[in-house]
């Protein structure tokens, strides 16, 4: 890989890649509404998403593109604009003969199975966001099947890490501990849950596109197999603080209520289920075919109230 284009460039995991790419020696175009520089070299190119010419263009000479984006969390927002963004990528690296790593989340595997997610768990989504997640990988995986482009989806459960954006454990728990508060949680504090540190996140996406014999598969990103409870987190963060915080949780009926004046909250009760149940994220196979191991959770959470 000579030179790479970073898709929402300005996030977490956007970020971490473009890092790890420029230690590789890779060229960097970022892509954004208001991109910013993550290394002396990078390309700034600013456009959006959802106009195709401004894709096309940005994917004018690169290799790969990686398609880290994230959009407005509502449902009706994603019904209408994934599948532009999606069909504006495909496009982009077709035209380029590029490769493309898209960046996915769990949304579309069944909800039934999420007690042990692997990239063979079936994809049979009940919720609207779910839904929008299976249709655009359909888009991709059509592409690859009829050999216009080689993909990778590279899947990771919730984020946690360093000045986590848009993650629920930073800003419910984390980032309230810091700041001295009681920590809250949603439905459930005492099933398990995976989260995947950030950092690891995006080193392990650029592994997979650096590496030959991971093309045109389904990768779940190296997640710690701890599986911790959010009761055991705040335990672990209030060690690390010496502090007595004690654990709020809302149940749904509070968060049915309160998702009448705050849309974030509404906008979470259909992945309910991925909160009240055991979570539990499978990343086994990377970890075989790359002979390392998610970074510690403690090790990340303490790495998380330093930052």
């Amino acid at each position: 890989m000579k030179k790479a284009l970073i898709l929402g460039a300005n996030g977490n995991i956007g970020q971490i890649i473009a890092k790890e790419l420029a230690h590789k020696g890779v060229g960097i175009k970022l892509f954004s509404r208001n991109p910013k520089k993550v290394n002396p070299n990078d390309e700034l190119i600013s456009g959006n998403l959802l106009h195709a010419d401004d894709v096309l263009q940005a994917a004018e000479g690169v290799d790969v593109v990686f398609l880290v984006a994230g959009i407005q969390y509502d449902k009706k927002v994603w019904e209408k604009e994934w599948p532009i963004i999606m069909e504006n990528t495909l496009e982009a690296c077709k035209a380029q003969q590029a490769k493309l790593v898209f960046f996915d989340n769990m949304y579309a595997c069944d909800p039934t199975k999420i007690g042990n997610l692997t990239e063979s768990t079936a994809l049979n989504p009940e919720s609207t966001k779910g839904k929008v997640r299976l249709h655009i990988l359909k888009m991709l995986w059509r592409e690859v099947e009829e050999k216009s482009l080689e993909a990778i989806v590279a899947r990771a459960p919730d984020f946690y890490g360093p000045n986590a954006k848009n993650s629920l454990l930073h800003e419910l728990v984390i980032s309230r501990m810091k700041s001295g508060k009681n920590p809250q949680w949603l439905f459930n504090a005492k099933s398990k849950h995976s989260f995947i540190y950030i950092p690891d996140a995006g080193k392990a996406t650029v592994e997979l596109a650096l590496s030959p014999d991971t093309w045109n598969q389904t990768w779940n990103l190296p997640t710690d197999q701890a599986f911790y409870t959010v009761e055991k987190i705040t335990q672990i963060l209030n060690t690390h603080l010496k502090k007595d915080f004690k654990l709020q949780v809302l149940p749904s009926w509070a968060i049915s209520l309160l998702g009448l004046f705050i849309q974030p909250l509404r906008e979470v009760k259909e992945l309910s289920y991925q909160l009240e149940e055991d979570y539990c994220f499978d990343s086994s196979k990377f970890e075989k075919a790359f002979g390392w191991k998610a970074t510690p959770m403690e090790d990340g959470l303490k790495k998380s109230l330093q930052s």
